[in-house]
């Protein structure tokens, strides 16, 4: 399969599903091979013709003559599902979706994908591994556990090592309790002009714009970013403290 331009991978997501294809070797297709590729169980092998067979050495016994399948490397055995999907979900970029993990995987459903997931997740758990797939927007993502984040913010600098001015915190608090808001709405709550704030915000990932105003208007309206999410160490919106509980510390 021919790979995406570099130029489209960055930005959509089918262009990225099809660069882990590429990586992975190539197109892979569900309805094409049988039920081993859903499994991690060695498919059986057609049996070698009867023979005279070689002394066998007492330390390491051989199924040869006995009517049993030869062994077969594992490096040799198709990738499962799950390795497929958690492949796609290390590649990083936009959340992974059903749709944009068909696209690389042909045959793969909805029912099946989300079983990948939830199979991936319990071997992490049983595992006591320190990420799991979490649930962001219409897709997933594979993000470190809460206990590891601050390794995270340490390697990567959080919000305070990056930085942000308290005029910044501000506009972007208000951006996130309040989204979509617009510039006059935010000048408001501020007293002040925010605009040069605002860019700034955008320019950094942290916000965007989620929502143009009618032709007969002219202000653009702002919601937050999965990267504010991801800087905060927030699965989803909803565990953005609540208003009444941060007046009260």
């Amino acid at each position: 399969m021919a790979q995406p331009d570099d130029a489209t991978t960055s930005d959509d997501p089918l262009g990225l599903g099809q660069a882990a294809a590429s990586q992975l070797g190539g197109e892979w297709q569900l309805d094409a091979v049988d039920d081993a590729l859903f499994t991690e169980e060695v498919p059986p092998l057609v049996e070698e013709p009867e023979e005279v067979p070689p002394p066998v050495s007492k330390s390491q016994p051989s199924n040869q003559g006995l009517g049993l399948p030869k062994t077969v490397p594992v490096a040799e055995l198709p990738p499962s599902l799950e390795q497929l999907v958690e492949a796609m979900l290390f590649v990083g970029g936009p959340p992974l979706t059903a749709t944009v993990a068909g696209s690389v995987v042909r045959g793969l459903t909805t029912e099946r994908f989300l079983d990948a997931v939830s199979v991936l997740n319990k071997r992490y758990r049983d595992q006591n591994r320190p990420y799991a797939i979490e649930s962001r927007d219409d897709g997933f993502v594979l993000a470190v556990r809460p206990a590891y984040r601050n390794l995270r913010e340490r390697l990567f600098a959080g919000p305070r090592e990056a930085r942000l001015s308290q005029p910044a915190l501000d506009v972007l608090s208000v951006v996130a309790y309040r989204q979509p808001v617009g510039k006059a709405e935010v000048d408001a709550v501020r007293g002040t002009d925010s605009g040069a704030v605002l860019r700034q915000l955008v320019r950094l990932g942290l916000i965007a714009v989620q929502h143009r105003a009618e032709a007969t208007a002219r202000e653009v309206r702002y919601g937050t970013t999965p990267r504010f999410l991801e800087v905060f160490g927030l699965a989803s919106l909803d565990e953005l403290p609540r208003l009444g509980d941060a007046s009260q510390v």
